[in-house]
Formats: structure tokens, sequence, C-alpha cells
């Protein structure tokens, strides 16, 4: 004799359906270059465990906190720095309580090429290069960090006709891996993965050399009523988000 589901069970487990697709939204993310590549992981299991959508723009954070500021749709804004995310909610445009560190970044100087930089740096003090790449100093925290290390290693006067700047940790990227400049200082997020330099040669810059690269997110103003904003916040918080950002050489 078959069994059959009573109809008030059935019809529960429809409306549970339907609920769960109703509740599924999108978030606009603004988030430091130098997180890209863990981002796009991180959207992907997001997306995958939540029902939510990420949509993503990324670019350096002195353009955003100027976007943010002119009125720019973002909801969750996940900085390079720490210092622009506190300007924000001094200016009351992040909802209270909300911000809060997800990752400590660490500087790279780094060559596409296999055996050019040395696993001390000592290639910056013996000056045989034509241009070393830096992101914009003033709106870039990874660029501002390359500057305190050259300051801090005497080498600022001697590299500044060799700076090649870009707008952002990207495009001083690109520069290196393109050719355009011999070496040049990058996220290490953008050249490592799973413990390793995935190509050319870096030297990982000691954190006594730079202020400390902590990087703040926090819910933006036009995300206080977005259920996905706040998902989003949270699942940066949790155990799989960790994973992806540790492989990235981040620290948490």
């Amino acid at each position: 004799m078959r069994t059959r589901l009573p109809r008030p069970a059935a019809i529960t487990l429809g409306s549970l359906l339907v609920l769960n697709t109703a509740w599924a939204t999108e978030v606009q993310v603004a988030v430091a270059a130098n997180f890209t590549a863990p981002m796009q992981a991180i959207a992907r299991d997001f997306q995958n465990d939540t029902g939510h959508k990420l949509i993503a723009a990324y670019g350096a954070t002195g353009q955003f906190y100027a976007q943010i500021r002119n009125g720019a749709p973002f909801e969750v804004f996940l900085a390079a720095d720490d210092s622009t995310p506190a300007k924000l909610e001094q200016e009351k445009a992040i909802v209270p309580g909300s911000r809060f560190t997800y990752a400590i970044g660490t500087l790279a100087l780094w060559s596409a090429k296999p055996g050019y930089v040395d696993s001390q740096g000592q290639v910056l003090q013996d000056n045989a290069y034509q241009h070393l790449a830096i992101a914009n100093p003033k709106t870039a925290p990874y660029g501002l960090a390359a500057v305190q290390v050259l300051d801090k290693l005497k080498l600022t006067e001697a590299t500044r006709p060799k700076l090649v700047e870009g707008q952002n940790i990207t495009q001083a990227f690109q520069f290196v891996s393109t050719g355009n400049a011999e070496l040049g200082f990058v996220a290490l997020s953008q050249i490592y993965k799973d413990g390793k330099v995935e190509s050319g040669s870096a030297w990982v810059v000691p954190s006594s050399l730079h202020a400390p690269i902590r990087q703040d997110a926090v819910v933006l103003e036009k995300g206080r009523d977005n259920p996905a904003a706040k998902a989003l916040v949270e699942y940066l918080k949790g155990p799989k988000a960790a994973v992806i950002i540790k492989a990235y050489g981040y620290e948490i």
C-alpha cells in the first residue's frame, strides 16, 4: 500500500521553496583591487551557499571613497585600509557597528622574471633596474606602503626617477607582468596561491618596513535594508571565506 504525503505538508514544502527564492537578492560591492582574486572565489561560494548574488566592482580605495560620497550605488565596501572606512563611519555614511577587519594585507616586491628578485630584496639596493612600478600612494594603500618601504630603506631619492605609477594595485601589477617595468610593489595576493608564488620571483616585504595594511569592510547606508549585504558581511567572517583569504597570503 503506497503512503501519500498529507496535503498540508506538501503545501508547506512548496511555500518554503517560494519563500527561499523570494528572499534571495543581490548586493552591490566595492572591492579594493588587491582583493580581486579572493573575492571572485568567495563570490562563487557565497552565491552557491546563500542564493544571494554578488555584483562587484574592483578599484582603488581612494577612488571608491570619492564615488561613495558622490552617491555611487554600493552597499558594501571592502577597502584596502582601515582609515577610509573609519572616515566613512565618522561621516555617518555606514551602518553603525558594521566595520570590521576582514584581512591584513602583505606587500611584495615582484618581477615576472624568475630569479630576478632575491629573497632579501637586495635588487632594490643594487639599483640596476630601469623601472619600478607602484600603485598611486594617494589613493591606493598598497602604494602608500611601497613609499613607506622606500623611505625606510633610504631609497626614495634613488628610485624617484624610476617609478612607474599605476592608478591602483592592479595596474601596477600589469606594468610588471607585461614587462613595462622590471619589478614593482604588488599585493602578495596577486602572485600567491596555496602557499607559493605562482610565477616570476618575489621578496615578501617584512611588515616592519611599513604601517600595517589592515583592510576593513563596512555596510554602507545604501545597504542598510538589504539582507544580502548583511549575509555577505557574515559570510566574510565565516570559516569558508577564511580558508580562501589565507590561501592568497592574507592574515585574518
